[in-house]
């Protein structure tokens, strides 16, 4: 009978301890992930990409902000939040996914749960991955991972600061 007073103490413990550690770990605002997204759209009207959409996650994967440019194509919201919830999720870039299918690992294309198209790119604040943001519809894949890789910038010039 004395032993379950002792396991809810511990348990209680156990529970203050995990509520710590989630309460330090750094998260993507709104208005970084809105910082992030108006920092690709610079990078896209200054070299001119004709279109796109650009997602911002959380590190989940949950859309924080969409934001689509005039003339993209319907489905680029839907590409640009999955390429971004693949980098969040797999805390890396999309690009080392396509390369991968690229190379030949094409039973990579059976893993349901990433989207292996360049243009998702992960967005750390204080070393951790906080979210990531997606780029679809540009001219390019590589302008969508270039479009991308100017928003996470916005984030490591910030942090800096």
């Amino acid at each position: 009978m004395r032993r379950i007073p002792s396991l809810t103490l511990l348990l209680l413990v156990v529970a203050a301890a995990g509520v710590a550690a989630a309460a330090s770990k750094p998260a993507l605002s709104i208005d970084e992930a809105k910082r992030v997204a108006a920092a690709a759209v610079a990078e896209a009207r200054r070299v001119g990409a004709p279109s796109g959409a650009i997602a911002v996650v959380d590190d989940g994967g949950h859309l924080l902000y969409l934001e689509r440019l005039d003339g993209t194509f319907p489905a680029a919201s839907v590409v640009a939040t999955e390429k971004a919830r693949t980098a969040a999720v797999f805390r890396r870039e999309t690009r080392e996914f396509e390369s991968a299918v690229n190379g030949g690992r094409v039973a990579f294309l059976g893993n349901q749960a990433a989207t292996p198209l360049q243009g998702g790119v992960p967005l750390r604040l204080d070393g951790q991955v906080v979210g990531a943001i997606g780029v679809s519809g540009a001219a390019s894949a590589q302008q969508d991972s270039e479009l991308a890789a100017a928003g996470a910038a916005a984030l490591a010039r910030e942090e800096e600061n």
